[in-house]
């Protein structure tokens, strides 16, 4: 509207000055004094109009604060996107299972000789009967030669048995191992675990298998003269190519064995039980909190912000300058109408 009204004023000069002369003829039969004609009106004038422009100003520059703001807020969302991106956040999960795929236990008991395996359940182990003497073997076993798959030249000797499954009625395996007799000091056997017995039977290349499974899982040991207990845990790690990898983690108790047999005897035996911790499987994967979804519609919000307010400060320019321009037309009409 005030600009419309700039623009008339400026295309019918001769019109206004027609209805000044008219305002003048009407004004000079009124008799006002000389303070309020020439001094009140134009400092009211000039008092709104400071104002208005001091308000349009501090306007300006709180849309400029908004503007800056909005651009930090765009530096730090792009700034912690790329971070997200760069750092993924390990999540866990816990799957509960009632069965779990039997594992492999492969042993390297060297001139050690397996006397008994038995599976237990409910955490019960009956007492030995004849410890050191031959018993029965009710697991399932696998006898394999293979090379070294870190020398490729020393043949290796294992043996193979199929683990515990059955969670809920705490299903164990108990070995049995006789050594007659030792030349070093110490006295143990090597033994790892893989995730699967089945693939292991299934497997056309047993040898091949058992030099995969050496190169990719950790091996422990068990003494002789202590009965040793192996708690396992299965944690599954889903790698960012897709691809799964598995390994066991596990708890060891050992118990020391107190061998009543009536004669002493200089050979030495082993016992170790392998039983599931808990029926949960541990899921491991590496996920991106980053949304980039999220960030985009936050900088679609920020840069609407953005241009908002340059329209707005846009807008106040041009209507300060509007005002300004009208006040100095105002204050030229009227020192030409008191000439």
């Amino acid at each position: 509207q005030l600009s419309e009204d700039v623009e008339r004023v400026s295309e019918n000069p001769t019109d206004e000055r027609e209805g000044e002369m008219e305002v003048h003829e009407d004004a000079s039969s009124v008799i006002l004094p000389d303070s309020e004609l020439g001094t009140t009106a134009p400092s009211l004038r000039f008092s709104k109009t400071c104002l208005k422009n001091v308000f349009s100003v501090i306007l300006l520059f709180i849309y400029l604060l908004l503007m800056a703001v909005a651009v930090f807020l765009v530096y730090q969302t792009i700034s912690d996107f790329r971070e997200k991106l760069k750092h993924p956040v390990m999540s866990v999960s816990y799957k509960e299972v009632s069965l779990y795929d039997a594992p492999g236990i492969a042993f390297y008991p060297g001139k050690a000789r397996l006397l008994s395996c038995k599976h237990h359940y409910y955490d019960h182990i009956p007492p030995l009967i004849n410890p050191g003497q031959p018993g029965d073997i009710e697991c399932t076993t696998q006898r394999i030669n293979y090379t070294d798959p870190f020398t490729n030249q020393t043949m290796k000797y294992a043996l193979v048995v199929q683990g515990p499954r059955d969670v809920k009625k705490k299903e164990l395996v108990f070995l049995q191992f006789h050594l007659n007799g030792t030349d070093q000091d110490f006295s143990a056997i090597d033994y790892l675990l893989f995730s699967s017995f089945q693939e292991f039977i299934n497997s056309p290349e047993k040898a091949e298998f058992m030099k995969d499974c050496e190169s990719s899982y950790s091996s422990w040991k068990f003494s002789g003269g202590f009965r040793t207990w192996v708690k396992m845990s299965l944690v599954k790690t889903k790698e960012e190519d897709g691809s799964e990898t598995v390994e066991f983690k596990q708890e060891t108790s050992v118990v020391n064995y107190i061998d009543q047999r009536t004669k002493p005897r200089s050979d030495q035996l082993f016992f170790v039980v392998f039983e599931w911790k808990d029926p949960f499987i541990q899921t491991v994967q590496d996920i991106i909190t980053a949304n980039p979804w999220n960030m985009i519609a936050l900088l679609c919000g920020i840069f609407l912000a953005l241009f908002k307010a340059a329209d707005f400060a846009k807008l106040s320019v041009k209507w300060m300058i509007k005002i300004r321009k009208r006040h100095l037309k105002r204050s030229r009409q009227v020192r030409n109408h008191i000439n």
